[in-house]
């Protein structure tokens, strides 16, 4: 069984050498939000390096969260323009997102179109309901409590802006 990404320390010094040499290339990308926060897909090592590859090859440009998770978390929603770095299984950062739509909504409220852009399994709307529902009842059971097709979601399409490799 794979253990949460909880447990994957992300590489802050190294995230930070990512951002500046994105800030250096793009001033005013950066400068129009200096901030960013740096994060993991998926709750386990697979799952992180599995959705990470797929933003990679440009098939994931979207992702979907639970409101409920920032506020027990402490942190705000994002929003448009926000930056994002991404962090492989062993918190290597690996890309830079930006968000650039943002929408809250319910289970119920996606569409093929967003279940498509986020880029899993046959893109099909069916089976983003099947393994997020999976997704979200495991993450949920995990912090001890149970989720429900009602749970207010962050409905985020991004892009990729900057790669490790770049």
């Amino acid at each position: 069984m794979d253990t949460p990404t909880d447990s994957i320390e992300p590489d802050f010094d190294a995230a930070a050498v990512l951002w500046d040499a994105y800030a250096a290339a793009n001033p005013e990308q950066a400068a129009a939000d200096s901030q960013y926060n740096v994060e993991t897909f998926g709750d386990s090592p697979r799952l992180a390096d599995e959705l990470l590859a797929l933003v990679l090859d440009g098939r994931k440009t979207a992702t979907s969260s639970l409101v409920a998770e920032y506020a027990e978390e402490g942190d705000q929603l994002p929003r448009i323009g926000i930056h994002w770095i991404v962090c492989d299984s062993t918190g290597a950062p690996r890309a830079i997102l930006r968000t650039t739509e943002l929408r809250l909504g319910t289970f119920l409220d996606v569409d093929a179109a967003f279940a498509r852009d986020e880029g899993e399994d046959d893109l099909s709307l069916d089976s983003w309901r099947r393994e997020h529902r999976r997704y979200w009842e495991r993450t949920a059971a995990a912090r001890g409590i149970s989720w429900s097709e009602s749970d207010e979601l962050v409905l985020e399409r991004f892009k990729v802006v900057w790669r490790a490799d770049a």
